[in-house]
C-alpha cells in the first residue's frame, strides 16, 4: 500500500477529542470540552422546524443565504457602527473554524510569516502550516492573558503577513481593551499586515464592559476578516454555522476558498438564524448576562476547593491553578482529575507553542446546566 507524506506530521488528535473520549469512558462530568449542555431557544427550534417543512432543504447561495446576510449587516451596524455591503462583504461558512481556515488559505503564500498570540486556539497553526506560511508564537503575559504589544512587534519581520487575534479569549477569558485594538490597527497599517480577528465570543463580555470588535476601528477593518459563530451565540455549536466579514476584495479572495471547501452552509438553519436576528435580538442582546450569572456562580463554588480561578472578563471558560493541589503537567494531572475525580478538563499546555515552566492551568467551561456544575463541583470539593 503507498504511504503518504503528512502534510502536518506534528499534528495529533486535538485535545478537545482526547478528553471528550476519556470523558465518556470514565463516565466524568465533561466540563472540558467547550459546549452548552442545554438546550437551544424554543423560537430557533421552531424556524429550523419550519424551514425543514416548507422545503429550504437545498443548497444555499456560496456566500450564504441573502436574508441572512442582510440580517447580519444590520446587527453589526446596531453593534459597531459600521454598514457592510451584505453581497459583497458577508460569507456565511460552516462553522467559525471553516471561516478561519478560508481565511489563512486567502492571506498566506508560501514562505509568509504569520504571528499568533499562545495560548492560542488549536486551528490556527495547521492552517497556516498548510498554506505553506511559517507559524510564529508570541505569549500573552503569564499574569492575566494580555497582549505584550513589544513582543509583539519584536516578532514582525519583512515576511510577516498575518497576525490573528482572539477576543474575548480562549483558551483564558480575557478581553481586549480600546488600547489594544488601536496598538493592533497601528501595527497592521505600519507593516501592512492582514489580520483575522476571531470573534465568536463576542457576545459573551461581563463587568459592564464592551466587545471591542475590529469593526469598530475604521483603519483596522479595512485589512481584517472578522470571524463570527452563530453556534456560540445560539447553544447550538453542533449545527456548524458561522460567517466572516471582510472588505469587497479580501472576500472576494476567501470566497474562492469557501466556494471549494465547504460550498455552501446548511440551507435550514440559515433560514433559522435569519429569523432570530430579525424576530429576537434580545437573545443575543441578553447572552452577556446570561453567562455572567453563571460565571459568578461557578466561581462562588470553586472557591470553596483547592483549585485558584483566575478572572474571567468572557467567554465561557474559566481558568484553575491546580498548583495546591499537585506538581503534575496540566495533561497528567487533567488525566488524573478526570479518573480519579470524575471532572474532564482541558490542559493549558496544548494552546502553546512553548508553554510556560511550572505553569498549573487546567480550562473548564461553565457552559452547562446549574445541575451539571453542581455535580462536578461536588467532585472537586473533594480533590
Amino acid at each position: 500500500m503507498p504511504g503518504i507524506r503528512s502534510r502536518l506530521p506534528d499534528t495529533g488528535t486535538t485535545i478537545f477529542t482526547v478528553m471528550s473520549q476519556l470523558a465518556a469512558e470514565t463516565g466524568a462530568v465533561n466540563l472540558g470540552q467547550g459546549f452548552p449542555d442545554f438546550d437551544i431557544p424554543d423560537a430557533l427550534a421552531e424556524l429550523l422546524a419550519r424551514a425543514v417543512r416548507d422545503g429550504k432543504n437545498q443548497y444555499a447561495p456560496m456566500s450564504g443565504l441573502p436574508v441572512l446576510r442582510e440580517a447580519i449587516a444590520a446587527k453589526t451596524e446596531v453593534l459597531y457602527g459600521r454598514r457592510v455591503d451584505p453581497a459583497a462583504e458577508i460569507t456565511v461558512t460552516s462553522g467559525a473554524t471553516e471561516a478561519i481556515f478560508n481565511a489563512i488559505l486567502a492571506a498566506v503564500q508560501p514562505g509568509d510569516e504569520a504571528i499568533v498570540l499562545d495560548p492560542s486556539y488549536d486551528s490556527y497553526e495547521p492552517g497556516i502550516v498548510m498554506a505553506g506560511g511559517r507559524c510564529v508564537h508570541v505569549a500573552l503575559r503569564d499574569a492575566d492573558f494580555s497582549v505584550d504589544w513589544e513582543a509583539v512587534r519584536a516578532a514582525v519581520t519583512p515576511r510577516t503577513r498575518l497576525i490573528i487575534v482572539n477576543s474575548p479569549h480562549n483558551p483564558s477569558g480575557a478581553v481586549w481593551s480600546a488600547d489594544d485594538v488601536a496598538q493592533l490597527a497601528e501595527l497592521a497599517e505600519a507593516h501592512d499586515l492582514l489580520v483575522i480577528s476571531d470573534e465568536v465570543y463576542e457576545h459573551i463580555v461581563f463587568d459592564g464592559r464592551r466587545h471591542e470588535s475590529a469593526l469598530c476601528h475604521e483603519a483596522l477593518a479595512a485589512r481584517t476578516f472578522v470571524v463570527s459563530s452563530f453556534g456560540k451565540t445560539y447553544h447550538c455549536t453542533g449545527w456548524k454555522v458561522g460567517y466572516c466579514i471582510a472588505p469587497a476584495p479580501l472576500t472576494a479572495e476567501f470566497r474562492k476558498v469557501h466556494q471549494y471547501n465547504t460550498f455552501a452552509t446548511n440551507t435550514p438553519a440559515q433560514w433559522a438564524f435569519a429569523g432570530m436576528l430579525r424576530d429576537h435580538p434580545a437573545h443575543h442582546a441578553q447572552l452577556g448576562a446570561f453567562y455572567e450569572s453563571k460565571r459568578d456562580r461557578f466561581r462562588a463554588q470553586l472557591e470553596q476547593t483547592r483549585l485558584r480561578p483566575y478572572a474571567v472578563g468572557g467567554s465561557y471558560f474559566q481558568l484553575v491553578d491546580y498548583s495546591a493541589i499537585s506538581d503534575l503537567s496540566d495533561r497528567e494531572f487533567a488525566n488524573w482529575l478526570c479518573m480519579t475525580h470524575g471532572v474532564a478538563s482541558i490542559p493549558l499546555s496544548p494552546f502553546y507553542a512553548s508553554p510556560p515552566e511550572g505553569q498549573r492551568i487546567v480550562r473548564l467551561c461553565f457552559a452547562k446546566h446549574e445541575a451539571t456544575l453542581d455535580a462536578a463541583i461536588a467532585r472537586l470539593e473533594k480533590v
